[in-house]
Parts: structure tokens; C-alpha cells; sequence
């Protein structure tokens, strides 16, 4: 199938009548300042039946076959048909496992309990979803002779890692800002290590994005943050993926944690625009987990986001990549979560350490955003509001390796506000094998009575 003869542009959120080019370097509205989304021509991409796209992305996942061996170039015509095959900066992301989690599932009365492990990806997190695509567009318009000295972001770790990677396999340069002190150290070297330009500032996300956004104005760097709905585009395939992997069934339940809330929004449209061309005949419900030191939008949900939404200072929380209180896709989110009858929930800090230490103890090795996701998944099954005979989908948006420091203070119990309940720490002994079999069988036992083995 050839994607050139497929069409998108940016659209203004709130439907004035601009419409821009995607090889235009604009970010909101000119006339009204709001953000801006992609609208693909789904007249022309109804033309293919439901079932032929169908047989299309089953054709290529996994493949080789350049670029569509990609998660998310594998759904080109969906997500961004505008980019020259050959301008495409790939790492082949995407096509990440689900983790059935069946003995997680098993402790809260659940069989159908799943975990989409985006962390399992280049970078370590999702956001390499949409960084292939937004750094695949500036490199198409740097060829088409467009004055781009560098692409730059503001970040809480994980999408600076991503920008940082994907420009370096282009060979673009790359700015990336980041609240000094505020990120795990993993995090932090990601960039450093592939090259790009590290600002550390002596603030919180919220200030490193008002900076961005400052230097970014003469259109010579160019931004990456999520407010640039190219990202979305990419990270939407994660909808499509999801369905595929369960033969094109569409789940009942998607948990997915949220901080600058661009992630929400993507889900969103993946689902709607499969919606619209046949491709799934229903709607997920869609639920927003937050930290509880960083909710403004469990806050206006409370209210029924009926009130003007209203930024806060975040506290510190061990969820640092969602650490944000002044989120910039929030209207996108809100118009998603009404669409798709959403939930907002938080969870404390014990609460989101203690979930991903219950997961770890099953297999998994979730970061700590996924811990708030996996949090808010046991107060919903308890409170009823999600079925335990539903099928649920828990996105695992970073992998747990990135977050070493959590998971030391963790079973170390130094964390702060938390009560380590499932700490593991090594049982220090001298070299003696009859002590250490003592010891040993004293520890089976006592873990066996705890239910932490399957074994009988």
C-alpha cells in the first residue's frame, strides 16, 4: 500500500477553521492560541474495509521489511503519512510484550489482568512511541530545506532520554531540560550518554517547560514536548497495538498513569479513529491514575470538571516522571476522559511503592508510575467500581532498571511516607552450610505460610 497518497495536517482543539501543514513549525492555534491536533483524511482511509487494514498491520508487525516492521510505522497511514520512508528515524519501537498477570490478578480475584510493558523498548518508556515520529518529521523537513538548528525539550527523564536517542540516530542536535535534582540518575546519564545538550535547572518541570517554550519561539529549535501533537500521533499506535494482540478484541478497562497528560490523549485517539474506520465497533473506559502530590486533574475531576481547571505546585513524589502541576495537554485529556467515560484516581506515595513491590513479587518490575497505575487498579477492584471478571489493561509507561534508586530506598525502607511491607533485603552470613541450610529452610517456610509461592 503506498501511504504518500494519505493526507494529514494540524487542526485547532477548539475548531476554529486553521488548518497547517505538518511540516509547519507551529504549535498552537494563530488565531486563538490552543493547542493544536492531527486530523487525517478518514474519507480516504475508509476507501480500505476494516478487515483489509486489519490484515495489513498483521501483515507487517514484527517484520523487517523497512519501515513497517515498526510498531508505530507499521500503522504509517494511521499516525503519519507525511514522511518520506527513507526520512524515517527509526529503532523499530513498539511491538512491546503484555504480561499476563495472572498471579498479580490472583491475589485481587482477577483472571484477565494485563500489563502492556512499554518500558521493554529502546529507551526504556513509551515515549519513544512518539519521539519516532515527531523526530522523523523534522528530519523530513530539515531535507526539504527547512532552517532547523536542533530539536529541544523540557522533561522529567523519560522523553528526554527518547529525543536524545532519536536525534542521535539522525544525527540532529538536541537541548534537553531538565529540574535539577528531580530525576532518578539513570535517567539523567540517558541524554548525556547520547550527546545531546544538558540544561539542569534549578526548578520543577513546570518551570524547564515555560523555558522551552521561551527559546523555541523563533522556529530555529524546535520543540518536542508532548504540546507537539506529532508526538501523540506516534504514541496513539499503542491503541492499535493493544487490540491487535488480543485478535482485534477491545478490552473493557485501560489504566494508565499521567503527568503532562499528553499520554491520555493519544490513547484516546487511537481508539476513536479505529472508531471511525470500522476497524473496532466499541469504546474502552479509559482511567487516569495520579499521584496523589501530583493531581490537579484527580482535583478538577472531583468536581466533575465542571470548574476552570486550576494548575498546582506539586509535591515531591517518587513518581518524579508525572511530577507535573500544570499540565499542558489537559484539555486534550479532559475532552478524552468525557469521551470514554473515564475515571481519575490517585494514590499516595506508600500506596504506589507498595503496588510495585506486590507486582515485583510476581514477575514484574515496575517503575514507580506504574506503580500508581497498579495503586489505582486495587482501589477501584476494591471499591467495585472496576469488575473483577473485566478485562484490564495496566500501562507499564517505564522500565523499573531506570528507577534503581526507588527500588533500593524501597527495600531498604528509607523512603519517605512509605511502609515497606514487602521488603526483601540479602540475609548477610558467614560460610557455614549447615547455617546456611538453618536458615534457608526457617525462610521457605515462612514465605511458603505467606503465600508467596504457588508451590504447595
Amino acid at each position: 500500500m503506498n501511504a504518500k497518497r494519505y493526507h494529514a495536517e494540524f487542526r485547532c482543539i477548539a475548531g476554529c477553521d486553521e488548518r497547517y501543514g505538518l511540516d509547519e513549525i507551529v504549535y498552537r492555534c494563530k488565531r486563538c492560541g490552543n493547542l493544536l491536533e492531527v486530523h487525517h483524511d478518514i474519507d480516504l482511509l475508509r476507501r480500505t474495509s476494516p478487515k483489509k487494514w486489519r490484515e495489513i498491520f498483521d501483515s507487517r508487525a514484527g517484520k523487517n521489511t523497512w519501515p513497517y516492521g515498526s510498531g508505530v510505522w507499521g500503522k504509517k497511514e494511521l499516525v503519519c503519512p507525511e514522511v518520506d520512508n527513507e526520512n524515517i528515524v527509526s529503532m523499530f519501537e513498539g511491538n512491546t510484550n503484555m504480561f499476563w498477570a495472572k498471579r498479580l490478578g490472583q491475589m485481587i480475584g482477577m483472571n484477565d489482568l494485563w500489563i502492556k510493558m512499554c518500558g521493554n523498548s529502546h529507551t526504556g518508556s513509551f515515549k519513544d512511541l512518539g519521539m519516532t515520529v515527531l523526530v522523523s518529521m523534522v528530519n523530513e523537513m530539515i531535507q526539504r530545506g527547512k532552517n532547523i538548528k536542533a530539536v529541544a525539550c523540557a522533561s522529567t527523564g523519560d522523553t528526554s532520554a527518547a529525543l536524545a536517542a532519536y536525534c542521535a540516530y539522525a544525527g540532529i542536535p538536541s537541548i534537553v531540560f531538565l529540574p535539577y535534582n528531580k530525576i532518578s540518575t539513570a535517567q539523567l546519564v540517558q541524554p548525556m550518554s547520547n550527546g545531546s545538550i544538558v540544561l539542569s535547572l534549578d526548578t520543577n518541570f513546570d518551570g524547564c517547560m515555560k523555558i522551552v517554550q521561551e527559546i523555541t519561539k523563533d522556529n530555529s529549535i524546535y520543540l518536542a514536548n508532548s504540546m507537539n501533537s506529532l508526538r501523540i500521533e506516534g504514541q496513539k499506535s499503542i491503541s492499535v497495538e493493544i487490540v491487535q494482540q488480543f485478535d482485534w478484541e477491545v478490552p473493557d478497562i485501560i489504566i494508565i498513569p499521567g503527568g503532562n497528560l499528553g499520554n491520555v490523549s493519544a490513547l484516546g485517539n487511537g481508539f476513536k479513529m479505529m472508531l471511525e474506520l470500522g476497524i473496532i465497533t466499541k469504546k474502552p473506559r479509559i482511567v487516569l491514575a495520579q499521584a496523589q502530590k501530583a493531581n490537579p486533574l484527580y482535583l478538577s475531576y472531583l468536581k466533575g470538571f465542571n470548574e476552570p481547571f486550576e494548575p498546582i505546585t506539586p509535591g515531591k513524589t517518587l513518581a518524579s516522571a508525572i511530577q507535573i502541576g500544570d499540565p499542558v495537554s489537559v484539555q486534550k485529556a479532559i475532552k478524552t476522559l468525557k469521551e470514554f467515560n473515564g475515571i481519575v484516581e490517585q494514590a499516595s506515595e506508600d500506596e504506589l511503592a507498595n503496588a510495585a513491590a506486590l507486582s515485583d513479587k510476581t514477575g514484574l518490575y515496575s517503575c514507580p508510575h506504574t506503580g500508581v497505575a497498579l495503586a489505582v487498579l486495587f482501589k477501584l477492584v476494591e471499591k467495585g467500581t472496576i469488575s473483577k471478571k473485566d478485562r484490564t489493561i495496566v500501562i507499564s509507561t517505564a522500565h523499573g532498571l531506570k528507577f534503581s534508586e526507588f527500588k533500593i530506598g524501597y527495600h531498604e525502607a528509607t523512603l519517605p511516607e512509605v511502609s515497606s511491607r514487602y521488603a526483601n533485603m540479602p540475609i548477610e552470613l558467614k560460610p557455614d552450610s549447615d547455617r546456611v541450610l538453618e536458615v534457608l529452610n526457617k525462610e521457605l517456610t515462612k514465605r511458603r505460610n505467606m503465600g508467596m509461592y504457588a508451590l504447595t
